[in-house]
Order: structure tokens, then C-alpha cells, then sequence
């Protein structure tokens, strides 16, 4: 039972924290919020994973804060505008960066955790 609350703990955190940073971000053709909350939590997840946090805690910040934080669902609306928009100069650089940079994040969060 307490896995359950400890993860609806941290989806509620994450999930707000993901709507600050979408109100701190600039407004432009590239979703720059969702692509910085996608990055950072890639990075964060990575560290996460390096540091071989696990039990309560992995289950707070990892699954419930990085679940929420983190967007899949409004990444994919997003290249759906861009493309419906016809940006597709930015529909490339944003899916190239997501990707590219998410795995990258998620690699240099994990070499962190593991050295730290």
C-alpha cells in the first residue's frame, strides 16, 4: 500500500513541477518545455539507475515524479502540430533532439549516478 501512495506522491510532484516549467519557458514553434522536461528527466531517471536507488524511494522519484514529469503523450501532440503546421524544419530538429538528447541525458545521468 505504501508504494502506491508513494508513487501517487510523486506523480502529483512531477506533474506540477512539469506545469512550472511549462509556465517558466518562452513560448515558440519548438515545444522547448516539453523538450526540457523530457531531457532533464531522462537525465534524472539516468542518475537515478547509476546510483542503484531502489525500494520507496525509486518508487517516489522514479516511477511516480519521472512518470509525471515526463511526457510521451504530449510529445507526440506536439510533432502532430508541428507537422500539421508544415514546421518541418523544427518536427526535425525536436524529434532528432528528443531523441538523440533523451538517450544522451539518460546515458550521462547514468555514468553520474554510477560515479557519484
Amino acid at each position: 500500500m505504501i508504494g502506491f501512495v508513494l508513487v501517487a506522491l510523486g506523480g502529483m510532484a512531477g506533474a506540477l513541477s512539469r506545469v512550472g516549467v511549462q509556465k517558466l519557458m518562452p513560448q515558440s514553434v519548438l515545444p522547448v518545455a516539453t523538450l526540457t522536461v523530457n531531457l532533464l528527466g531522462s537525465f534524472l531517471l539516468g542518475w537515478i539507475v547509476g546510483q542503484g536507488i531502489q525500494g520507496h524511494f525509486y518508487l517516489f522519484a522514479a516511477t511516480g515524479f519521472m512518470g509525471a514529469f515526463t511526457t510521451f503523450s504530449t510529445l507526440n501532440v506536439d510533432i502532430v502540430k508541428l507537422i500539421n503546421s508544415k514546421e518541418n524544419k523544427a518536427v526535425l530538429v525536436y524529434v532528432v533532439s528528443t531523441y538523440v538528447g533523451g538517450i544522451l541525458s539518460a546515458a550521462a545521468g547514468l555514468v553520474i549516478g554510477r560515479l557519484l
